[in-house]
């Protein structure tokens, strides 16, 4: 007699964990590799093809840029230096950029007046740092010799800003609140100052 050989059946809980193993597989390893491309994992020669140049949005560029100076300076002292300090600026900056609604804005004689509705609480905090007489109203003044009057009631801020050159006022007005609190040279050193530690206005 011939003998028969028996046959071997998986249970059907093992045979599908074994075909899914075999199917899964190669997809993990595609999202790995997806993976490791996507972090920069992969050869000098192909970074060197890559076309972008923006590292990022506005606030870690400026960071990125911030970085490079400072590893460029030999004179650094990294113990003092406080990027964090300027990110919470840029942030500032972002807050009273965007979450901030101007609500009005009156011709006067020598100027205009503005009046400027924060939309968040971070707004808020951040228009009561930026508009404090030792902030950016005293910086637009020794810049441009403008005067900035700040006040502020039920939440609303009121910003007067006034010249002695009447060739000036059209320009005061034209700007409104946006340009008014971008005017000026001062950002750049300003910023520079607070990655390094340093009092803004030193």
């Amino acid at each position: 007699m011939s003998k028969i050989t028996p046959r071997v059946f998986l249970p059907a809980t093992l045979l599908l964990s074994l075909l899914s193993i075999s199917i899964v597989w190669p997809e993990t390893e595609q999202k790995a590799e997806h993976h490791r491309m996507e972090h920069g994992l992969h050869s000098m020669s192909a970074m060197e093809k890559i076309p972008l140049t923006e590292p990022g949005n506005a606030i870690f560029a400026a960071i990125k840029e911030a970085i490079a100076q400072l590893e460029a300076d030999p004179k650094t002292n990294w113990s003092q230096v406080d990027l964090e300090a300027f990110r919470r600026h840029l942030v500032d900056m972002y807050h009273f950029m965007t979450n901030v609604e101007v609500i009005a804005q009156t011709s006067t004689a020598e100027g205009v007046h503005i009046k400027v509705r924060p939309l968040s609480a971070p707004a808020q905090e951040t228009l009561a740092r930026v508009l404090a007489p030792g902030a950016h109203p005293a910086v637009l003044k020794q810049e441009t010799g403008w005067n900035m009057a700040v006040a502020q009631e039920n939440g609303i801020y009121g910003l007067t800003i006034t010249t002695d050159n009447p060739q000036e006022v059209d320009k005061i007005r034209g700007l409104g609140y946006a340009g008014l609190m971008a005017y000026g040279e001062h950002h750049l050193p300003h910023h520079w100052f607070i990655t390094q530690g340093k009092a803004p206005h030193e």
